[in-house]
């Protein structure tokens, strides 16, 4: 758990003069706590009874999506209603080549208006996705859900760097919260900040929350741990966007004592799965979405086996994204011990481009054991690129220059990381640039997605 003892009682905002306790908020915020009524119930119903209740919502989404989306019904078999296992794949490609054609023709007009948002495109490849105020709605309540799995102290300060965000302070956590539930002060700053400001940032305003991306933390409990910078007060990281670096955790236990608390979401489908409270492996969100992981030949993974993402939004009618592969891998875990039937991922490996293929076709998803690095050399930043089946090239920020030794024993380390055969070959850079929505890859393969 990210804090000790009973959290406090939320402080409900109420929108009805003269009822200041208990409170009555707006007619749209308590349909927010509605739901997060009924999702602290279903979090305990088996994973049959779960299934059970996804089924009967997906027979009126893949209804819908049959009788309102050209592109379905262009390509969906006509004879029989399909089940979700017949149906086919939906590729990124064909979202970013079929937008018109999988937008609904018949948007329930109770969902609210239809809005279009844009991933990063981190990739180079961005999608747009069309959804409407319900899928806003579910995604509040699971921002609420993920605070009270964690006992949150709302009365806390956050603290955010991200990109999207503009510099400053906002009296409130955010959008989830916000006319809703009193928090404590949000302060935010954008990662084209260095790490130094970032971390001279924090220090000043001691906030009790952080909030930001795996490899952002890496660096900044990299220095902090260097310039023996203690952040007190910091009770929990938060981490989003990217995937989860192995050691990552250990890093930030070691630099500030606090715990790491990850979750999966994309802009497509909002969350996907949420770190259970009592471990650290992820609960699917049922009640929003339906995921697969599949292998190659499109077959259910079993537990502990790596595969593909495949997602299904049970509640965007504007635009149905059904069976949508994400592009990431994962692998899928045992029932969870903690009681919640809620299906598990035990790790969330990133995409195709983030996994090291070898020419005989298998592939891995490395670590390098990146707090190593500082008891060889200087590293401030890295990046590791495969650019063959023989050759990873380590792209390293450096304090000052390297001599002989130290190189040798850095490129023998990230050798061993490595499947047999691969050489390692150190290129320096001056800086290793985020991508237009902030985010960074510490590993990717040129050679990765044409081997697929």
């Amino acid at each position: 758990m990210a804090n000790s003892g009973k959290p406090q009682a939320w402080q409900v905002r109420s929108a009805l003069p003269g009822a200041a306790w208990p409170a009555i908020p707006p007619s749209d915020r308590a349909a927010v706590l509605a739901l997060l009524f009924q999702l602290e119930q279903s979090q305990w119903l088996t994973g049959e009874q779960l299934r059970e209740r996804q089924r009967e919502q997906l027979t009126v989404l893949l209804r819908h999506a049959r009788d309102t989306v050209p592109y379905y019904q262009s390509r969906w078999p006509t004879q029989r209603a399909a089940r979700l296992e017949e149906l086919p794949i939906l590729a990124r490609r064909e979202l970013q080549e079929h937008f018109e054609a999988l937008k609904s023709e018949q948007i329930p007009s109770a969902h609210g208006p239809a809005t279009e948002s844009r991933t990063s495109g981190a990739t180079g490849a961005p999608v747009r996705v069309l959804r409407t105020q319900l899928g806003q709605l579910f995604w509040s309540a699971l921002t609420l859900r993920e605070h009270l799995w964690h006992e949150r102290d709302f009365a806390a300060k956050l603290a955010v760097i991200r990109q999207g965000v503009r510099a400053g302070e906002t009296d409130n956590w955010g959008p989830a919260t916000a006319g809703l539930v009193a928090t404590g002060p949000c302060v935010m700053l954008t990662p084209a900040s260095s790490v130094a400001e970032q971390l001279e940032w924090l220090g000043r305003q001691r906030p009790a929350y952080l909030l930001t991306y795996p490899s952002n933390v890496v660096e900044l409990a990299s220095l902090a741990l260097a310039q023996g910078v203690r952040l007190e007060g910091l009770r929990e990281v938060r981490t989003i966007g990217e995937s989860l670096g192995a050691e990552t955790r250990a890093l930030c236990l070691e630099a500030w004592g606090a715990p790491l608390t990850d979750f999966y979401s994309t802009q497509e489908v909002g969350y996907v799965a949420l770190q259970c409270p009592g471990n650290e492996h992820y609960h699917v969100q049922a009640e929003s979405v339906l995921v697969e992981v599949l292998d190659e030949q499109d077959r259910p993974c079993a537990p502990g086996r790596v595969g593909r993402v495949v997602v299904t939004d049970l509640h965007n009618f504007a635009m149905p994204l059904i069976r949508y592969e994400l592009g990431d891998y994962a692998e899928g875990g045992e029932p969870c011990a903690c009681g919640r039937g809620l299906p598990v991922l035990r790790r969330i490996l990133g995409r195709v481009r983030n996994s090291l293929v070898t020419a005989d076709g298998n592939r891995y998803w490395p670590t390098f054991g990146v707090r190593g690095f500082l008891d060889i050399a200087p590293v401030l930043q890295h990046q590791f690129v495969q650019k063959s089946f023989e050759l990873v090239e380590a792209r390293l920020v450096v304090a000052s220059p390297l001599d002989a030794d130290q190189e040798k024993r850095l490129a023998e380390r990230i050798a061993s990381r490595l499947p047999p055969g691969f050489r390692v070959r150190i290129a320096y850079r001056d800086r290793i640039p985020r991508s237009a929505g902030g985010k960074y890859e510490d590993f990717y393969s040129e050679v990765s997605a044409a081997a697929r």
